[in-house]
């Protein structure tokens, strides 16, 4: 961008930015990606529901690793929102107009999380128990997106690097020991409840450190979107392999990268489960690369044409903030029919059926993410034609 451009985008108007759009074009394998981990999801939020813990000393391998390969989720949906932005930004007239969008969508997604998603959740409405999950991070970090795009793109990919590599460094430091800055602390990398007033707790299980720059990051990688196939192919190949080859690394001699030690002491099945289970609250560095890394090997894979069979997994990535609410809403349903029974009206506002060891077995957790997954396509399906046929600004914000 010239110096030009760039003061011009800075002093542009809020109020009166261009939004004219160029055609939009998709990218098949990015729709198919983010559908693939939003299926993945639902096994996740399943198994929350009415599923057992998942606790490394007593977790058969299948329920670990059910909850293990949902862990690619999280990142791939933030890492692609970034893309999203990048890739949207194109379609707008300016860098003011992409910063005004991320800045209006991101307040947007935050008041989801704290009313429609956190009913889906817990069919709870008041001051308390407010709960600060992805799609808060997702909002907050396309807050401080809106901010970043105004510089330089290597300086985005400078700023993602240093947060994403340098986060682990802070883990010791507790909130507890901040004072003052205690909810700050716990908004920005640390896991906890804070009280933003009397009486109100706030569950904060997304603090934005280090999903801010996972979310840049995506946006810097944007432009490789939009590369020929062969180039972008071997370009998203090599670093999905650069990031799986410093996990391994890494993780194995213990040097840095997650609070989390690996000890491969306790027989193989169990080192090989400690070996992969990294700190996702927040999500450590080794947690990043464990994950990205297959991701972007996977993308690499599959940016291709794609026949008639994945065009169902693409419909789901079109639509993901529609299916991100009414999967938990249908799944939050059923949860509080099969809960009822042994929690009564403890059931419709917390049916987690894994409490008091009640929760079903994996096959009854599998059966029940395929019918909710099959259940919601027919909806989504529509949901993204209407999507397709409006040229509507607000409807880029569903």
């Amino acid at each position: 961008m010239s110096p030009a451009v760039t003061a011009a985008t800075r002093a542009a108007s809020w109020t009166d930015v261009e939004t004219t759009r160029v055609p939009r074009a998709r990218n098949a394998a990015i729709d198919w990606l983010r559908g693939a981990v939003m299926v993945l999801m639902a096994l996740d939020h399943t198994r929350a529901f009415i599923g057992s813990a998942v606790e490394l000393d007593t977790a058969t391998p299948a329920l670990f690793f059910t909850r293990w390969v949902t862990h690619f989720c999280a990142p791939v949906f933030v890492l692609l929102a970034g893309t999203a932005a990048a890739l949207h930004g194109r379609r707008l007239a300016s860098t003011a107009a992409l910063a005004k969008y991320l800045l209006t969508r991101g307040l947007w997604l935050i008041v989801l999380e704290v009313t429609v998603v956190r009913f889906a959740w817990t069919v709870h409405i008041g001051p308390t128990g407010v709960f600060l999950q992805v799609i808060w991070a997702i909002g907050a970090s396309m807050i401080v997106l809106a901010a970043l795009v105004v510089l330089p793109r290597w300086a985005i990919a400078l700023f993602a690097l240093v947060v994403i590599g340098g986060h682990d460094a802070f883990d010791a430091v507790h909130a507890d020991q901040l004072g003052s800055m205690r909810s700050l602390w716990l908004l920005l990398h640390q896991p906890g409840v804070l009280q933003p007033f009397a009486g109100a707790d706030w569950f904060v299980l997304y603090p934005l450190v280090p999903w801010i720059a996972v979310m840049a990051a995506g946006y810097a990688l944007g432009p490789w979107a939009s590369l020929p196939p062969e180039q972008r192919r071997t370009r998203f190949a090599g670093l999905g392999a650069a990031l799986i080859v410093g996990f391994v690394i890494l993780r194995a001699t213990n040097l840095y990268g997650d609070p989390q030690p690996w000890s491969a002491e306790h027989g193989t099945a169990r080192a090989v489960l400690g070996f992969l289970n990294c700190a996702k609250y927040p999500p450590s560095l080794l947690y990043l690369a464990m994950t990205l890394g297959p991701a972007f090997v996977a993308l690499a894979w599959i940016d291709r044409p794609l026949g008639r069979w994945a065009e169902p997994v693409s419909i789901y990535g079109r639509v993901p903030l529609f299916y991100y609410v009414v999967h938990l809403a249908v799944i939050h349903a059923v949860a509080i029919v099969l809960a009822s029974p042994a929690l009564g009206s403890a059931a419709v506002t917390y049916p987690f059926l894994m409490r008091g060891g009640l929760g079903y077995s994996l096959p009854m957790v599998y059966a029940l993410w395929a019918a909710v997954v099959l259940a919601l396509y027919p909806a989504c399906r529509w949901f993204a034609a209407l999507k397709r046929r409006s040229d509507a600004p607000w409807m880029s914000y569903l």
